[in-house]
């Protein structure tokens, strides 16, 4: 019996592979990177996981997903396997501990998100630890024509040069060929170590059906009730689409329950618990639901509006059947919903002005300096999440080195009276530490101390004050919440040509919103096929396949022309009154149409929710959404509201 094979045994209790996962971990273990793309739930993480137990060092493991990391590093040490996680959960105590078993050589695998790799200090850490295997999950987030892009991804190449990682696993359930042909260029790997799995799962049966607006409830509540209540997850793209979907199936007798981002994470988890169990059978949810979900027994999934891409499609329905059952997987295709699919792109790419305004900042600092992606997003009205793409490609052009993050405040409550604290430090420490909480803001509970202001005040290294913190509340002296990260940066260099440099940033952005805007055209391809489902859905992914017999288009389904879709309602003379009420109340953020047309639509963004503080220093929330014209026009097409809105602020 092979080592493999044994490991498979003792840790794991399998007695064989399954399809894929040996030819990848041989890969490995000849010391080749290898990329592995395997529908959901193929079992990809074994690939790493046995590895990791074989190969002397570390294994490092990258992965966006807290609640999934979590799961894994429980399951491997219920098994006896050495595994820990760092990511924000964690204590500060935790952290330090993590750090002393990593420098004692007492872990097999470390999970982190993509974000960890960013920091220098973390960095400087694991250059001193031997690591032997470098494994990449949701790979296709380090592609720009992937659908799911995260900028992070994008640095881990250079890291793993930089770290000297002798070999790379690259992990995902959603590559197309142009997608895994750029993941194999970024880690070197060669065509014959890129292992795919078939997408085909001979048990999920999928259905297309075309259906209007306003059908699309009495339909489904039709179609869930022609079997007993069964595990099944309805997705919707809005959340309160979910919200008043699963109240509309409640209300039918249905145990039903929503789930989306803008729960608080108490509700999430205690909903996904009662999934789990079986005791609430149907979910109503966002994309938000089923990464990481590990149930077998799901016998429907429903897409009550259309997905973002065929590769999202994929990896929802793949939750359906893992254990090998018939299940329904069934799209209602309704063309209504290309026009807030499209509106979250244009609402995603920012205005040129923003853009060259951010990058003569950026470049325009000294050697070392910090930011707040934050208070970036805020005062140019662009998500942190470009922001932190355009951070991440001059970076990768050699304009800027990211160090590391801190935090720029500190709330600290004291949990013994200060005089009795200050006993236990010689007479220099007690002037020291009178000095830093001399700086303190006193508030109503808590003291607020900004390091970097404390150690221009009193004459000290903004390290020594951190230090002191930490010490103090390792002592369980003091109670912190630290606040407001900011992310130091190193300028290499700057532009030759500034212009230059901002038209290639702007015609990047307008590419990603091409790109995602013909994902879109893809899936309504998809729902329009005439032949076969799965051949249409196989040969996106790069799979050739005559007919799968049992999808709807091979059970004899006919495909309308077009999807079905309605009318917009007329934009009304009153509507353009209370556009032009909002265009005079000259907010900052919606002076420029693009800004304005996102607004209309319904599309939230930084500048609609502002601040200010009032005498006594309390802030003050204000939020735009809850103007008459938020929203108002959100059953328009963006491009036409977009004209209107150019037209309405030159007039």
């Amino acid at each position: 019996m092979s080592a493999p094979q044994k490991a498979l045994r003792k840790y794991f209790g399998h007695d064989s592979f399954r399809g894929g996962q040996e030819v990848v971990i041989g890969s490995i273990l000849s010391d080749r990177s290898a990329l592995a793309v395997f529908p959901t739930g193929g079992g990809k993480s074994l690939c790493y996981q046995l590895p990791a137990l074989l190969l002397d060092g570390l294994t490092l493991v990258v992965s966006p997903l807290i609640a999934l990391m979590k799961d894994q590093v429980d399951s491997l040490v219920a098994k006896g396997i050495p595994a820990a996680r760092l990511d924000s959960t964690l204590s500060a105590d935790e952290t330090n501990k993590l750090y002393r078993r990593l420098e004692n050589n007492e872990i097999k695998l470390l999970y982190v998100a993509p974000e960890r790799l960013a920091n220098e200090k973390f960095r400087t850490r694991l250059a001193k630890t031997p690591l032997a295997l470098l494994a990449i999950d949701e790979a296709h987030c380090i592609s720009e024509w992937g659908h799911n892009f995260r900028p992070d991804y994008l640095k881990l190449t250079r890291f793993a040069s930089e770290l000297k990682i002798p070999r790379v696993l690259c992990l995902t359930a959603t590559a197309t060929p142009k997608v895994a042909k750029d993941i194999c260029r970024h880690f070197q790997i060669s065509p014959q170590d890129h292992y795919q799995l078939t997408f085909y799962r001979p048990n999920l049966n999928l259905v297309v059906t075309p259906i209007a607006e306003h059908a699309r409830r009495a339909h489904l509540l039709e179609q869930i009730r022609k079997s007993p209540i069964q595990p099944t997850i309805i997705y919707t793209t809005l959340q309160h689409g979910a919200e008043s979907l699963a109240s509309f199936l409640k209300s039918k007798g249905l145990p039903v329950r929503p789930y989306h981002a803008g729960l608080r994470s108490e509700a999430r988890s205690e909903i996904q618990d009662a999934f789990m169990s079986g005791e609430v059978p149907i979910i109503c949810a966002t994309i938000a639901f089923g990464m990481g979900i590990d149930k077998s027994d799901i016998r429907a999934i429903y897409h009550y509006n259309l997905p973002k891409s065929l590769e999202n499609y994929t990896q929802e329905i793949g939750r359906a059947g893992r254990d090998g059952k018939q299940a329904h997987c069934e799209l209602l295709a309704c063309e209504d919903d290309l026009r807030t699919l499209a509106n979250f792109t244009y609402g995603d790419t920012p205005q040129p002005d923003a853009l060259r305004a951010i990058l003569r900042i950026l470049l325009d600092q000294p050697g070392e300096f910090d930011i707040s992606t934050y208070e970036l997003s805020r005062s140019h009205d662009i998500r942190p999440l470009v922001i932190n793409t355009l951070l991440t490609y001059l970076e990768l052009e050699g304009f800027l080195r990211a160090t590391s993050p801190f935090y720029s405040t500190y709330k600290i409550s004291l949990t013994r009276d200060f005089e009795y604290l200050l006993n236990g430090f010689d007479s220099n420490r007690q002037s020291f530490l009178r000095k830093l909480f001399d700086t303190a803001k006193p508030g109503y509970k808590w003291l607020e101390l900004n390091p970097e202001e404390a150690a221009t005040e009193i004459g000290e290294p903004k390290e020594k004050i951190l230090k002191a913190i930490g010490y103090l509340e390792d002592l369980e002296d003091i109670a912190v919440k630290p606040s407001g990260v900011r992310q130091g940066y190193r300028l290499l260099k700057k532009p030759d040509d500034l212009l230059a440099l901002t038209r290639r940033v702007i015609d990047l952005f307008q590419r990603r919103e091409n790109s995602d805007l013909q994902r879109l055209q893809g899936v309504v391809a998809h729902a329009l096929e005439p032949s076969c489902l799965y051949a249409s859905l196989l040969d996106h992914f790069g799979e050739e396949m005559e007919s799968c017999g049992h999808c709807s288009r091979c059970r004899g389904d006919v495909p309308p022309a077009s999807l079905p879709s309605s009318t917009p309602p007329e934009i009304t003379d009153e509507n353009l009154r209370l556009i032009q009420n909002l265009i005079n109340l000259k907010q900052p953020g919606l002076r420029a149409p693009r800004a304005l047309a996102r607004f209309l639509c319904g599309m939230t963004s930084p500048a609609t929710t502002y601040s200010w503080y009032l005498p006594d220093g309390a802030r003050r929330k204000q939020r735009l959404t809850s103007h008459d014209a938020y929203s108002l026009l959100e059953l328009h097409p963006f491009e036409s509201i977009l004209e209107i809105c150019e037209a309405q602020i030159i007039h």
